[in-house]
Parts: C-alpha cells; sequence; structure tokens
C-alpha cells in the first residue's frame, strides 16, 4: 500500500526562492531588506503574476513565521478559492540542518509541528483533506540519516503525538485538540558539497528501503559547490547527479524528478528569462528550476512571466549520461588551481564584501566554504556576496581555473558542458582586463576559450572600485556596487 501523502496531480516545474541576488527591490515594499511581512506579499506575487507553482519558505536564518498559510489565505481569499494551495499551487518549507546549524536545530521542530496547523487552516478554508504543505527541503543533507529523522521525528512525535492519553485517563490528545495531518511529509534532500552530490544516489537508495514512495524529489545546489569547485566543477557535479539519480529511478521504479538550484550570475547557474531555453537543455534530466530575486526583479515582468511559463510547460528531456570516472578526476584537478586563486583573492572579496547591500532581513547560513578541508584557513561569505564582490571588482570567478586544464580536459568538458562558451561570453562582458588581480596565467588563456567584448561602462566601474577598496576610499564603494549591479542585471 502507498503512504498517504498529500499527493499533487503534478510536480512544479519552477520554485521561487528567497535567494537575495537582486539589485533592485520589488514594487510591494518600501523597504531594501525584504521582511517577514514583504515575504508573504512576495509569495502571492509570485503565484499570481510570475506564474511560479512553488514558493520556497525558508525557515533557516529569521525570525520564523509559522502562520505563512493563514496570512496567505486570509489576506488573499479570492485568489486562493481559485488556485487550490496544495493542489494547483505548493509552499516547501526549508528547515534547519540540525546537524550543522545548532543554533537553530529547535527552529525544525517547531516547523514540523506548525505542518499539522497548517492544515487545520487549510481544511477550514476549503473544506477538503488536501495538506497545504506537505514537503520541506533539508538543507546540507550528507547522509540517510539526515533524511530519515526529520521523516521518522515528524511521523513519531508531530502526528504520533495525538495518540498519547493524557494523566492516565482515556482521553487521547486528537480526543481533546482534534486529529493531526498530514499522517506523513516528504522529505526533500538538498546535496550541495561534492560528497553529498556524488553519494545523493547511495543516500536515496537506502531511504528508499522501508518507504513504499510514488516519487521523490532531490535538490542539487548550484551556487555552493560554484564557490568550492568552480563554475566547470559545478556544472559536472551537477551532471554526474543527475546521471545517476536517473539510475537509480530506472532500477527502483521510484521516480525522481531533480531540482536545480540556479540563480542569474554564470557563476551560480545563469538562469535568465532570455536563457531558459539552453539552461534548460544543459541540465537535462532536472525537472524543476529555482527562479531566484534577480529573475524576478531585476528583468521585465513580461519577459519574466513569459520565461517562467516556458519552464512549466517545456517537456522534459531525460539526463545525459557522464563518464563519472572521467569527470571526477578532471573536477579534482580543476577545482585544487580554482581555490588556489580564490585563496590568494579571499582578503579583497572579503574586503569587497563589507560594501554588498542586504537585500533580505535574515542572518547568514551557514557557509559549505568553511568546512571544505581542502580550503585551508581561508573563509568566504556566502555565494552570493562572494559573486557580487569578484563581479564588481572585475574578475568574474567563473574565469577562476581555467589555466589547469589540459587540452584532453577542455574537449571533455566541451563535450559535457555544452554552453560554456556562451557562459564564459556572458561572465566576461563584465571583466576588466586591466585589473591588478586579475591572474595572469588566467589572463593569457582567456582569448582561448572566449573572443573578450567587456562592457565599457561596468569595466570603468569596477575599476573605480577596485582603486577605491584598495585606497580605503569608501564613501561611494555601495553606490558604485549598485550601478555594476544594474548593469549586469543581478547582483551576485
Amino acid at each position: 500500500m502507498k503512504e498517504q501523502y498529500g499527493i499533487p496531480p503534478k510536480i512544479p516545474r519552477t520554485m521561487s526562492t528567497q535567494h537575495p541576488d537582486n539589485v533592485h527591490t520589488p514594487f510591494f515594499t518600501e523597504n531594501i531588506e525584504l521582511t517577514g511581512e514583504d515575504e508573504v506579499k512576495e509569495a502571492y506575487y509570485v503565484y499570481s503574476h510570475l506564474g511560479c507553482t512553488e514558493q520556497m519558505w525558508d525557515c533557516e536564518g529569521k525570525e520564523v513565521d509559522n502562520y505563512v498559510v493563514k496570512k496567505l489565505l486570509s489576506r488573499y481569499g479570492d485568489y486562493f478559492k481559485d488556485h487550490h494551495l496544495g493542489r494547483d499551487l505548493f509552499l516547501t518549507l526549508r528547515v534547519p540542518n540540525p546537524e550543522i546549524e545548532r543554533t537553530e536545530a529547535k527552529i525544525l521542530l517547531e516547523t514540523l509541528g506548525s505542518i499539522p496547523r497548517s492544515y487545520d487552516v487549510a481544511h477550514h478554508f476549503y473544506g477538503d483533506t488536501l495538506a497545504p504543505i506537505f514537503e520541506v527541503i533539508l538543507p546540507m543533507t550528507t547522509s540517510f540519516a539526515s533524511i530519515d529523522n526529520i521523516y521518522q521525528y515528524y511521523c513519531d512525535f508531530v502526528i504520533g503525538q495525538q495518540h498519547k492519553r493524557l494523566g492516565g485517563r482515556d482521553l487521547t490528545i486528537a480526543d481533546w485538540i482534534g486529529s493531526f495531518h498530514p499522517d506523513k511529509i516528504r522529505v526533500i534532500p538538498l546535496f550541495e558539497d561534492k560528497d553529498g552530490i556524488l553519494g545523493a544516489d547511495t543516500i536515496l537508495r537506502r531511504y528508499f528501503q522501508d518507504k513504499e514512495l510514488d516519487y521523490q524529489r532531490v535538490f542539487f545546489a548550484r551556487s555552493d559547490p560554484a564557490v568550492n569547485y568552480g563554475q566547470i566543477g559545478a556544472v559536472l557535479l551537477n551532471k554526474i547527479g543527475l546521471w545517476r539519480l536517473h539510475l537509480l529511478s530506472e532500477e527502483s521504479g521510484i521516480p525522481i524528478y531533480p531540482i536545480i538550484g540556479a540563480g542569474t550570475a554564470p557563476f551560480r547557474g545563469n538562469l535568465r528569462p532570455d536563457t531558459v531555453r539552453r539552461v534548460a537543455d544543459e541540465y537535462a534530466g532536472a525537472y524543476t528550476f529555482t527562479i531566484q530575486s534577480a529573475f524576478k526583479y531585476d528583468a521585465h515582468l513580461d519577459e519574466a512571466v513569459s520565461a517562467i511559463r516556458y519552464l512549466e510547460e517545456r517537456e522534459i528531456a531525460p539526463a545525459r549520461d557522464i563518464d563519472d570516472t572521467i569527470a571526477v578526476s578532471l573536477i579534482e584537478r580543476y577545482a585544487a588551481g580554482y581555490q588556489k586563486q580564490i585563496q590568494g583573492l579571499a582578503p579583497l572579496i572579503n574586503r569587497v564584501a563589507s560594501y554588498i547591500p542586504s537585500r533580505r532581513k535574515r542572518k547568514l547560513h551557514v557557509g559549505l566554504f568553511g568546512y571544505s578541508r581542502n580550503m585551508g584557513a581561508v573563509s568566504l561569505p556566502r555565494a552570493i556576496t562572494v559573486t557580487a564582490a569578484l563581479y564588481s571588482i572585475g574578475i568574474p570567478p567563473e574565469i577562476l581555473g581555467l589555466n589547469v586544464l589540459t587540452e584532453k580536459d577542455r574537449d571533455f568538458v566541451m563535450d559535457n558542458y555544452r554552453y560554456i562558451t556562451d557562459d564564459l561570453a556572458d561572465a566576461c562582458r563584465f571583466l576588466n582586463p586591466d585589473s591588478t588581480y586579475l591572474p595572469a596565467d588566467v589572463k593569457k588563456i582567456l582569448p582561448d576559450w572566449v573572443d573578450l567584448d567587456p562592457h565599457p561602462e561596468h569595466m570603468a566601474l569596477s575599476g573605480q572600485i577596485e582603486k577605491a577598496v584598495t585606497a580605503c576610499q569608501i564613501d561611494s564603494v555601495q553606490d558604485m556596487i549598485i550601478r555594476a549591479g544594474a548593469i549586469r542585471k543581478f547582483l551576485g
């Protein structure tokens, strides 16, 4: 017998997220930094105006709002009467990982405990038994147990508590305050580092053993792997992961629906309204793509709507075969060269990072960069800030590490990373070839990969930013960073 979930008739193909990579703030807020209340408005906006079918609701690093379902249904009741939350539209919680984010660990329990309350609100609103929330995303997944612990805790302690008796009497908690639903939740593992992505199929194979799942969603990060292993490393890792999930799905008979966490900057996925077709082709096998803040707020509305409609309606191509033995060896050598160069830039990145404007009112998540044993003692900000800092000084991070690739490596990359020259061309529009911090061996080989055609205004701004930061002339740095981001149509 299949487990009783709130099973949607469709799997979302676009997932709006709260990643703060945007330059411009949306029209529905007066705040430079979006607050929790702004994010409730944002959820309605992405459903009703942009056409996204899913909103990721981040429960990490900010004041947790466990009443988002109640707020959406009460404030926008006419819309949600016609667009059923949990059937037509989906709200998916991103919860803290208690194994890594110890200070946020108990927020996980609070968040899981709110799911039955959201069910009660939706049941009263709609009069049916569809759960408005039935999936949670676990970041930084590293093991079978980390996924299964959340699944089992919800079953045993959130739902299971209703059967406990009060004071030794016959009265159960369910008799007292009502029954708890949904009976089970789905856990979406988010794999963010090399070991996690390469081991995802093994972890899921074990997770499948004692469950009769009718499908499983899996999330691969695109930004953090780029910061840790470089642009090419991140793309190849995602492709290995997609291919291995394809094989696991065939082996297990369980449909697997991968999610790719792509941002607007080429370094973080290059997913823009004008690139959706090529990104969907690049990541064949991916079912869902994230729609991050720059996509939503730095592009023209009609272009964003059209692009999201394409992603929602497109045919899903199967994952492509990749020789993972060759790919992993290449990633390790390439990442070593990339990491050496970014370590050398780390002091400058951290100086520039202090001027990158914040776009969401939240604490920073734990960064994977600091956990990487290969990175030595270097500490860097999160991926969006790293990307924004490097672009602001005219050094697109996509170019770092290219110099270590052999001709044979290059042939393999060109065969398996279809649009690498397009991504590099997009990135190098914002290169400052005159930067004193541009690694000489990268500058030397760049013309072998791409015709350089820097944007003149961005190049001038990046030179001014570099000089101002180096000379500690800080008065106008943030303004110049914002102006440069507006040219790019993304902050980081």
